[in-house]
């Protein structure tokens, strides 16, 4: 499978959000705003290819060597962990007010498991250093993308009239609906 190939798949077809329901908190959480979710997306693509990057090279060559692969999980959480720390610290003293939109989010992309999932799915799936940091990246863009696209139209319906019981979080979740049916399409788009 060619780097192409990867990334579309990342992006569209296996939409970590969309497809694989992996970071859904975020999204949700997040997506009120578009200028929240794009500057939620840009820290998610760093966190998640940085991530990926770190937890391949300790995967191959300290878990694997040592024969202690079962300590996959919660070295990587550590990883991640860590990573979100320089995140944020970065983010404060770079973008007081980018820090303050995302609030209490940005600490959560520890927990994103889309962030976990994506790292232990990229070395289940064999791929070299440089394919797990491309399908890293380019499923950070993919969640990026889904994150944009939610808060667009959660932007737009706060401008229209819809019935009270569907406010907040239930129109949310249908909008959610729709977008995951919308990106079924692209299923047909690469041949596995």
């Amino acid at each position: 499978m060619d780097l192409i190939n990867i990334v579309i798949l990342a992006l569209l077809v296996n939409n970590v959000v969309l497809a694989q329901f992996l970071g859904i908190c975020p999204f949700l959480g997040v997506s009120q705003k578009t200028s929240t979710a794009l500057g939620m997306g840009s820290a998610v693509i760093f966190v998640m290819a940085l991530a990926n990057l770190v937890t391949y090279l300790i995967q191959m060559y300290i878990l694997n060597p040592m024969g202690v692969g079962f300590m996959q999980t919660i070295t990587f959480i550590l990883v991640i962990a860590g990573l979100v720390q320089i995140v944020e610290i970065v983010l404060k003293k770079s973008s007081p007010s980018l820090y303050q939109a995302l609030g209490i989010y940005l600490p959560l992309i520890t927990t994103n498991c889309a962030v976990l999932g994506i790292a232990i799915l990229a070395v289940q799936k064999d791929y070299n250093l440089v394919y797990s940091v491309v399908y890293a990246a380019a499923t950070a863009v993919g969640f990026t993308l889904a994150l944009v696209l939610m808060a667009g139209i959660r932007e737009q319906l706060a401008l229209t009239q819809y019935p009270k019981g569907m406010k907040g979080f239930p129109i949310a979740l249908v909008t959610a609906g729709l977008l995951s049916l919308a990106f079924m399409g692209f299923a047909g788009l690469v041949k596995l």
